[in-house]
């Protein structure tokens, strides 16, 4: 008999009939003998919906404890008709919101971090042979205020109660099957993986694979928890998200991630001297947005020539902020654009294989795809490319790499 944390998602939920078939997949699992607790995220659009609510009521960017409560309330609707539902099939559930878990966290509202969490209720509830049924994406700070641990908190709450709980897996389940070699809505013969290493799937999470949150693949890794990601909807082995191993045969290039919500700055003609990327990127970093590539090229005449890349939805307000500063740093233009696209390859593989950069590269020219930047790791290569080459990138190396589908290849 095993202990299973399940995650389901927003379409997972989306609606009463489909919350009933969530109860009926977890009754077989707890007929099979395991024991089940499961975590849930608002239903599909709700979350949406209150925040449009919140901003209608408090403004564009309303108060950040309050909006908390508001949008932790979409989470409450879902654990109580997944408890009713299970109820009415005969097993036994027990709804639990966040602050009763509880799920202490920090007190960053919106985007807080989990610090510790009691089990005592759940681990009785276990006992007792009913099916805990737990709030994703909230907790509750040192002071009893409601917190959110921001979009995709749901995956996060998930793994940490695995983690907690010492289960015996957890289970992402979700509206795809698995996690694949690419985005299968640009390629369709992308292949499913059985297995990743959880240092590939954060590279994949983190450069814009939308499968699993960066945080909570980050969480399972830290702690070992064996994380699985399944369909809601057909069954299947899914994919098993696990600790590298001697035994597992790895490709060169494992998976093709792309990210549209991109923006590249660049700070022209600024003095080549030391503490200039300081100036520069101090007083981005005290409006909170994150930087990602970082680009410096190599001075002349004593000048030289910066940039980097944020989120495209902090690019106006990066720009903003670079101009009331342009004077102080004496540069001589700031310029962005936001029709950009990263695209990367990521493959535990790729350490002992050279050559890899080279191939992406030849790939990418044959087809007159100019890349803008490039940043590299042990694992993973991402380039900058104009957005309106992003698909014909992500086909080019897919083909590149040999990673389709085999069997679906050959049924075509």
């Amino acid at each position: 008999m095993a202990l299973i944390v399940q995650k389901y998602g927003g379409t997972s939920v989306g609606d009463v009939e489909r919350i009933q078939g969530v109860a009926q997949r977890v009754a077989r699992y707890k007929q099979a003998g395991h024991d089940v607790v499961v975590v849930v995220s608002a239903m599909s659009g709700e979350t949406n919906r209150l925040m449009a609510l919140g901003q209608a009521a408090g403004g564009e960017k309303p108060e950040a404890r309050e909006l908390d409560v508001l949008l932790a309330s979409g989470e409450q609707v879902t654990i109580a008709l997944l408890s009713m539902a299970l109820g009415q099939i005969g097993i036994s559930a027990r709804s639990f919101l966040g602050d009763q878990v509880a799920v202490q966290t920090d007190f960053a509202f919106g985007k807080a971090r989990i610090e510790r969490i009691d089990t005592q209720k759940l681990s009785l509830t276990i006992e007792q042979g009913s099916v805990p049924v737990v709030a994703g994406f909230q907790g509750v700070n040192a002071d009893g205020d409601i917190t959110t641990l921001g979009r995709g908190g749901s995956d996060t709450s998930a793994v940490a109660l695995a983690a907690a709980l010492q289960a015996d897996e957890c289970e992402i389940c979700t509206d795809v099957d698995g996690v694949y070699t690419a985005d299968p809505r640009i390629i369709n013969n992308a292949r499913r993986l059985g297995q990743i290493t959880f240092e590939e799937m954060l590279e994949l999470a983190s450069l814009g694979s939308k499968v699993l949150h960066p945080r909570s693949v980050e969480f399972a890794g830290r702690y070992k928890v064996p994380l699985r990601v399944l369909s809601t909807f057909q069954e299947g082995p899914g994919t098993l998200i696990t600790m590298e191993t001697d035994n597992m045969e790895q490709a060169i290039v494992s998976g093709i991630a792309h990210a549209l919500d991109e923006a590249k700055i660049t700070v022209a003609g600024v003095p080549d001297v030391p503490g200039i990327a300081s100036k520069i990127l101090g007083p981005i970093g005290r409006k909170n947005i994150e930087v990602d590539m970082i680009l410096q090229n190599t001075g002349a005449d004593g000048l030289t020539d910066f940039t980097f890349t944020v989120k495209r939805q902090d690019f106006a307000e990066a720009l903003a902020t670079l101009e009331s500063v342009a004077k102080e740093i004496d540069a001589r233009e700031i310029s962005g654009d936001d029709a950009i696209a990263k695209v990367s390859i990521v493959g535990v593989g790729m350490r002992s294989h050279a050559g890899v950069a080279t191939r992406m590269f030849d790939a990418l020219a044959a087809e007159n795809i100019n890349i803008q930047m490039i940043s590299t790791s042990e694992i993973k290569i991402s380039v900058v490319v104009a957005e309106r080459y992003m698909e014909l990138a992500v086909r080019t190396l897919h083909a590149e790499f040999d990673l389709h589908d085999q069997a679906a290849a050959a049924d075509a």
